[in-house]
């Protein structure tokens, strides 16, 4: 009679940093999007997302607060800057402190007389080790 012995060791979980992970395919995506770490820094920013916001170079956006480069807005028609609490709730930062997905419209001016904008933002957080390391956002014009 044959004897077959199995053996199962644990697997030792590699350590993936989601970061690192999603800033390759977000560089190189055909997708306006963004990935932020868990202050609120860009990691990394796809180059329609730049066209959609007219915004400089995406190698040149990475280590600068999302928030620096994003001019918000209201929407009345005065387009006035929104305060810093309502700064705090646009969906890549909203999906850091909720840890949930967060989705919302947001209102950009853009740089050197160009129109503002308005965007149809999703974001979702992305984990590790059970925390909040950043989030993923995709944006959409209206």
């Amino acid at each position: 009679m044959t004897h077959i012995e199995l053996s199962l060791s644990p697997l030792e979980p590699t350590a993936v940093d989601p970061l690192r992970s999603w800033s390759v395919p977000v560089s190189s995506a055909e997708e306006s999007c963004l990935v932020i770490d868990a202050d609120g820094v860009i990691v990394a920013a796809s180059t329609p997302w730049v066209r959609l916001l007219s915004v400089e170079q995406p190698s040149e956006l990475a280590g600068q607060y999302v928030r620096d480069v994003l001019c918000l807005i209201d929407f009345t028609a005065a387009g006035n800057e929104l305060g810093e609490a309502e700064r705090e709730q646009i969906p890549p930062l909203l999906a850091l402190t909720s840890k949930r997905p967060a989705r919302g419209l947001l209102r950009v001016r853009a740089p050197q007389g160009a129109p503002s904008r308005t965007l149809d933002a999703v974001a979702t957080p992305l984990w590790q080790g059970g925390q909040v390391v950043g989030s993923l956002s995709f944006f959409a014009a209206v």
